[in-house]
């Protein structure tokens, strides 16, 4: 996608030193554009778990490149073996709602287990990080293809009128390693020439709409209003928005959605106002070991921080983080909710639409049944 008009991923190695895996730091968006060397295990584990990266696309990428520097660091420890294990561990701690975090670390430790010597771990280490990281992008890709076809629709239906599509936290190309998942039919639709908008959920606590898909959207060039997280439900009920359309962080073989916190109550003022809810995803967001997606997927709970202050710039462009609730008032940091399969219209696939159910889903991915 576009960054000043030039052509970005958000995770890749390093042109002159393939040693090194380069991210955008996306702690610092808006205010700077910065990348971001990782030359250890331990820097993409940071990465991770302080966000420099987020949304599920990505942070199974970043768990991919960082097995790969995994891999580099075991070449030179004494038991090669116990090194990448103890590697993979530790980014598998670093997030625990995200499925694609734990999947890229175990086919990454899938592929190097018939490996006979270092050099051909990492070899093998680098070859399929970079075989995740495209996967992702170009699934996305047809998950914009895919969701196209609703926005082309509603807008044959309003004789051509503006499609408003209102998302929720950052289901952005900063969310994966290139197109997104919530906007990538937004991006396929204003390429195609739809006239489309976009309603952005300030999204708190971090404020990624606000910060992260107002700025990737401004980027590519497509119109779009940041709102509050509370005015969603207003807008639909003056028939202000066509569709919603959300991404996910974990998705049950049931099709019950774990997302951001607060995409549950968009999806029952969806359900009340007759809007249709979409969620898009790769496949590699989905958890075929889980049916109930509320009593058995794992709900971070982050640091109370990241609720009582707030960062913002200043008029002559400093930067600063403030407290904004009471010194004495304590706080509560859900990351995510559930979002239960009743109240999913669909869900958006790189191999098409399905309804949010098993039946559904099997009937796009057989080989799970």
């Amino acid at each position: 996608m576009l960054v000043s008009g030039k052509s970005y991923r958000t995770i890749w190695l390093k042109p002159d030193d393939e040693s090194v895996v380069q991210i955008i730091d996306q702690v610092k968006l808006p205010w700077r554009f910065e990348i971001v060397d990782l030359r250890t295990v331990n820097d993409a584990a940071t990465a991770i778990r302080d966000m420099w990266v987020r949304g599920a696309g990505l942070i199974g990428a970043t768990a991919g490149y960082g097995m790969y520097l995994a891999a580099l660091e075991a070449g030179r420890a004494a038991d090669f073996r116990a090194s990448l294990e103890a590697s993979a561990r530790l980014l598998i701690q670093t997030r625990p709602t995200a499925v694609n975090l734990a999947w890229a670390v175990n086919r990454q430790l899938a592929a190097l287990r018939g490996c006979p010597a270092a050099d051909d771990a990492v070899k093998v280490a680098k070859e399929m990080a970079c075989i995740i990281a495209n996967e992702d992008a170009a699934a996305c890709r047809s998950i914009g293809q895919h969701g196209l076809g609703l926005i082309r629709q509603i807008a044959a239906n309003k004789k051509g009128g503006r499609v408003n599509v209102l998302t929720h936290c950052n289901a952005g190309w900063l969310a994966f390693v290139d197109h997104g998942s919530a906007t990538s039919p937004v991006y396929a639709a204003h390429d195609s020439g739809i006239p489309v908008h976009v309603w952005v959920d300030e999204t708190r606590p971090r404020n990624q709409g606000a910060r992260l898909t107002a700025w990737e959207l401004a980027q590519h060039g497509v119109p779009h209003t940041v709102i509050a997280d509370n005015t969603g439900g207003h807008l639909m009920q003056h028939g202000m928005v066509d569709l919603v359309i959300t991404g996910a962080d974990r998705v049950t073989r049931c099709g019950d959605v774990a997302n951001k916190i607060g995409t549950y109550l968009k999806a029952l003022a969806a359900r009340d106002n007759d809007v249709p809810f979409y969620v898009a995803l790769p496949s590699s967001t989905l958890d075929w070991s889980l049916r109930d997606g509320v009593r058995e997927i794992p709900i971070e709970q982050r640091d109370a921080a990241e609720v009582t202050h707030m960062e913002g710039i200043l008029e002559d462009g400093g930067v600063r983080d403030m407290r904004i609730i009471p010194p004495a008032s304590p706080a509560a940091n859900y990351a995510f909710d559930v979002t239960p399969a009743r109240l999913v219209t669909g869900l958006i696939t790189e191999r098409g639409i399905c309804a949010a159910t098993e039946e559904g889903l099997l009937g796009l991915y057989p080989e799970r049944a």
